[in-house]
């Protein structure tokens, strides 16, 4: 009777450990492919990396591969860091923060206009400056942001986020106030995909698609007075439409990158023999490395990693359908339009599809804080992938 009673007991135990297990968010199995495909391109980024900013890092800092050692020291390694929390502390933590998350964001945004600490590049005054590094607060405001908005979308009755006065008027403020901090830096690019990321999330949270259409043509006459106000951003619009007018002039940039992916036909010049990259090409390390590769790998490689991009934002797709709950889903939403915006802005400035905005390709160009900001997003798409639901599977 007794041994009966312990192993009774026993068996409770285990089954509350169990229980304990199926919910915790390293227990369950997560997304291999998408784990493999991440790996693959920040060891390719690494390559591509060292090549395209080979004669920068000889100039600027007398060796030629300072720029991909400060990628690694900067970026990689204190991104997989945050990798690994992020995918070990279970996401639904992040939850009942949401007002301390919106409280981050709009410091990461105005931590940039504080004299003697911010720097300015370019036009855009959009990092601040440390001894030996700088910090570009805007790419750690976007997960913050994402965060917040599905925390605050998550917890709310759906009907509420179809009503105009409960669900469109808050979410123009929240997204509105970000946006002028941005636009005051200012950063078109960023701004940009900001803006279409918490629209994304709006729709999955139940928004009504007329609202999306409003915010959308609203956001488009802003974009375009924005344009009119500053001559620079209307000479990119010339440049970006007529691409053979003032070649040497504000068309350079992209007559460029057009002529080095060109150039490269469908094999490339061979790894490490760019021509472009020796002072013709702006930006070769960062917003142009994707026309960099396409010179020295061709065609097909610049393909590869445009599939790369596309199969690691269809395996969050998947986690966005498996998430067990509204929060993972509209998380899982927002880290995938992220990538793909960021992406599509990147490449189809290259190609010369879209304008110049300036926002580096996602895992490859230089930027620590850019690396940073994504790999602490794709540890939480882990920890959402882990909780997924048990009878949906992932296919590996």
């Amino acid at each position: 009777m007794a041994s009966r009673v312990i192993r009774t007991s026993r068996r409770r135990r285990k089954s509350g450990v169990g229980r304990f297990l199926k919910h915790s968010p390293w227990a369950g199995e997560h997304d291999k492919v998408f784990t493999l495909v991440l790996a693959g391109l920040l060891i390719f980024g690494l390559a591509a990396l060292s090549s395209a900013s080979s004669a920068k890092a000889y100039q600027e800092f007398g060796s030629t591969f300072a720029i991909v050692w400060r990628q690694i020291l900067n970026g990689i390694l204190p991104g997989l860091l945050l990798f690994y929390i992020f995918s070990r502390v279970d996401y639904h933590r992040w939850q009942k923060y949401r007002w301390w998350l919106l409280g981050a964001s709009i410091f990461f945004l105005v931590i940039v206009f504080i004299p003697g600490i911010s720097v300015t590049y370019g036009r855009a005054r959009s990092w601040v400056g440390f001894p030996g590094f700088n910090l570009q607060p805007g790419e750690f405001f976007k997960l913050s942001f994402i965060l917040f908005l599905a925390a605050w979308l998550a917890d709310r009755d759906p009907r509420a986020n179809q009503d105009l006065w409960l669900g469109l008027l808050p979410f123009i403020v929240f997204l509105g106030i970000p946006a002028l901090l941005i636009a005051a830096q200012p950063d078109p690019g960023t701004m940009a995909i900001v803006a279409l990321t918490a629209l994304a999330i709006f729709y999955i949270a139940g928004a009504r698609l007329k609202h999306l259409a409003w915010l959308a043509v609203s956001g488009v006459g802003a974009l375009t007075f924005l344009v009119f106000q500053a001559p620079y951003r209307l000479a990119r619009i010339t440049a970006f439409l007529q691409p053979e007018i003032d070649q040497q002039g504000v068309s350079y940039h992209i007559n460029q990158a057009l002529l080095a992916i060109g150039s490269g036909g469908l094999f490339g010049r061979g790894f490490g023999q760019s021509r472009q990259k020796f002072a013709y090409l702006p930006e070769v390390s960062s917003d142009s490395i994707f026309a960099i590769i396409g010179e020295e790998m061709g065609f097909i490689m610049a393909g590869l990693v445009v599939v790369a991009l596309g199969i690691l934002i269809w395996r969050i797709l998947i986690v966005v359908r498996q998430a067990p709950d509204n929060f993972g889903k509209l998380v899982a939403t927002g880290v995938a339009a992220w990538i793909f915006f960021q992406s599509l802005f990147n490449i189809g400035a290259m190609l010369g599809l879209l304008p110049i905005t300036g926002v580096p390709l996602p895992f490859i160009s230089q930027g620590g804080s850019a690396m940073v900001g994504l790999l602490a997003a794709c540890g939480l798409i882990i920890n959402i992938s882990r909780q997924s639901l048990p009878d949906k599977k992932f296919i590996n």
